[in-house]
């Protein structure tokens, strides 16, 4: 067992001329079960094929984009696991300084809109003479007309942008094995137009029959009204078993998708994690420290795809579908098995789950038989009559995990949503505190106004109470010292300033002190996005407020962590200008004192004009706390010289 070829050198040890596919991405390559590239490339190792991957190459020439010469059947091209203008910059816009998809965690080691990029080097590498088929996360969610936050525009389908053949969107698996199969049997690449769960292009509605038709570019372009119908097909349509062909024009390419992949089996996705993983990074990157995306999920095991949450900010829906795709509980217990021989296992599983931990099973029997329903969702606003909530298969899995050798926990960390464990009827909850808990539980309730959160697609603050208190019982029984830390989100469409204060007031109360917030960000391709930029509930008509200036975004974000001094001016802003000055004050309710908290004695409160000048930074021990303060500050910069060797600057900082 090794690593796939990342050279002609890897490719000449194995005794092969040519590949029959090589992977291009934008990612480095971590060969392990949770990196998309490492899982295509190897199921089509598993089938015959020959691989290589080419992994974050320099897009300032074709010389990486040449090294592995000319594959046989075709270029796959993915930008990596996250959009790459997310992965550049933060919902401010502002780019960020690291990556943890690349060597030592380093940002900048791929271009923006790598897809197009990446397509656009192989072009003038290789003009038309080899197929190229773009797909994963950024191709998935661009692949018809889309808000682009970063450029603040809609732009036409990345398939019309960029010079690929044919977009494989979702998952990837089935698609991937049956483009292949067609490419081998000799099926030019443009007549390949019959396989779900891709896109292909054509002049216009001529050529295609069988389909529906969207609103175009242009039209959705000038009309936020057209967007948001055109989105509304798209999302409602997203079903493998009942889900139409659509068809929209981009200039002058007309981009038609065929309805989603099937789900994958038991025995399939059984197929596809019992492949022959390094689980680690390549070799390539020990100088670098390694790729640290690795740390979170080299002792995770994936139970299962799929998430009938309905998150309405969430891009699973659009990839990974509705339907749980579940693994067996033997796979699972072999990939265990795996983990608790390798050196640096510690005794600990850190995860058992998928996009989320309790949704091990379909969310009710008919969905394998009819798709999901059209237009409706499971739990949000209201529970679905036929939903199936229940955890046993869960609980009898993790009971398995437990007893293995060498494993002294098995924790679960990717998430657990309150209201369907609520609504079941079982001892998961009782399980859950007793063995798969560190001290602490993720949760995301997101928001706490009631309008907020049916925008989202999430349930209530009266669930959450209820589950709170229900976690705070069971912890209490057990004799545990347990803690729930939420996650929360701001500015998400639906939220004015008087949500915001609202969710600040129920952190207060409940004693929470967050330390990671998270602003929304609209990314392509979610319902969220669509009201966002729209004012529109695609669904509904309804028309919903978003926050959009910098100002009440930012006001927005500080009232959730009311009580740091950075943000009082912020949260007094936002109290004032939404009439609540009841929360100014020194009561138990109020979010802020009226006034500013500055770490030393304001001027009234300094008696004499000693004190006065001490405060002010004048002459006296204030100029002593400052100067203690910058001779601590040389320390530090001395001992880091010293290890730079940089003994004469070491010198002159010690003096």
């Amino acid at each position: 067992m090794s690593f796939l070829p990342v050279t002609r050198k890897d490719m000449e040890e194995r005794g092969w001329q040519e590949l029959d596919f090589i992977f291009v991405s934008g990612d480095a390559y971590v060969d392990h079960p949770s990196f998309g590239p490492a899982i295509l490339c190897r199921l089509l190792e598993k089938h015959g094929y020959r691989v290589g991957l080419i992994p974050q190459p320099n897009w300032h020439s074709t010389k990486d984009f040449a090294s592995m010469g000319k594959p046989r059947l075709g270029f796959l091209v993915s930008s990596g696991n996250l959009d790459s203008q997310l992965n550049r910059y933060t919902a401010a816009k502002r780019l960020r300084h690291d990556d943890s998809y690349s060597p030592g965690g380093k940002a900048g080691f791929r271009p923006e809109r790598a897809v197009q990029v990446y397509t656009a080097k192989l072009r003038e590498c290789w003009g038309r003479e080899v197929p190229i088929i773009i797909g994963g996360i950024e191709a998935s969610l661009r692949r018809f007309a889309h808000y682009d936050y970063w450029a603040d525009e809609v732009q036409p389908s990345i398939l019309s942008q960029c010079e690929a053949d044919l977009l494989v969107y979702g998952m990837g698996e089935h698609q991937l094995i049956e483009i292949a199969a067609q490419l081998h049997q000799g099926v030019e690449i443009q007549n390949i137009q019959d396989v779900q769960g891709t896109c292909f292009r054509v002049p216009n509605f001529d050529y295609i029959w069988d389909y529906e038709a969207i609103a175009s570019f242009e039209q959705v372009r000038k009309s936020k009204a057209a967007f948001a119908e055109a989105f509304r097909s798209e999302y409602l349509e997203q079903d493998a078993f009942r889900g139409k062909r659509l068809a929209q024009q981009n200039g002058s390419w007309c981009i038609v998708q065929n309805p989603p992949a099937l789900p994958l089996s038991t025995e399939e996705m059984d197929e596809i994690y019992d492949l022959p993983y390094m689980r680690t990074w390549h070799p390539m990157y020990d100088a670098a420290g390694g790729v640290p995306a690795i740390k979170e999920v080299k002792f995770s095991i994936t139970a299962h795809r799929g998430c009938f949450g309905g998150c309405n900010f969430c891009a699973i829906i659009s990839h990974q579908g509705r339907i749980i795709q579940p693994r067996s509980d033997a796979s699972i217990l072999r990939e265990a098995k795996i983990m608790t021989e390798q050196p640096d296992f510690k005794g600990y599983i850190h995860d058992v789950g998928g996009p989320t931990a309790n949704f091990h099973r379909t969310s009710c029997e008919a969905q394998l038989r009819r798709g999901t329903c059209h237009g409706k969702q499971c739990l949000s606003p209201d529970t679905c009559k036929n939903l199936v909530a229940d955890h046993s298969g869960y609980l009898a899995l993790l009971r398995k995990l437990r007893q293995l050798p060498k494993v002294k926990k098995v924790f679960i960390r990717s998430g657990i949503r309150f209201d369907y464990l609520m609504l079941a009827k079982d001892d998961f909850l009782r399980e859950l505190c007793e063995h798969h808990i560190s001290g602490q539980l993720k949760i995301a309730p997101e928001h706490i106004s009631d309008r907020v959160t049916r925008l989202m697609g999430k349930s209530g603050s009266r669930v959450y109470r209820r589950f709170v208190e229900k976690f705070t019982r069971m912890n209490q029984q057990l004799g545990k010292k347990q803690y729930l830390v939420p996650y929360f989100m701001s500015s998400h469409p639906g939220s004015q300033l008087e949500d915001a204060i609202e969710l600040a007031e129920f952190i207060k109360e409940m004693g929470y002190h967050p330390e990671q917030v998270q602003d929304f960000i609209p990314t392509p391709g979610t319902l969220s996005t669509c009201m966002w930029y729209t004012g529109l509930n695609p669904l509904t008509g309804q028309q919903v407020y978003s926050a959009k200036s910098h100002e009440e975004k930012a006001m927005q974000r500080a009232l959730m962590q009311f009580w740091l001094p950075d943000n009082y001016d912020l949260v007094r802003k936002a109290l004032e200008k939404a009439g609540r000055c009841d929360l100014i004050g020194y009561g138990a309710k109020c979010l802020i004192k009226p006034e500013k908290k500055t770490g030393r004695k304001t001027d009234k409160q300094a008696g004499s004009k000693a004190e006065q000048g001490i405060a002010r930074g004048r002459k006296g021990s204030g100029e002593k706390v400052r100067g203690s303060s910058k001779h601590s500050h040389d320390k530090d910069n001395a001992k880091h010289d010293n290890k730079k060797g940089n003994y004469k600057n070491r010198k002159k900082l010690v003096k």
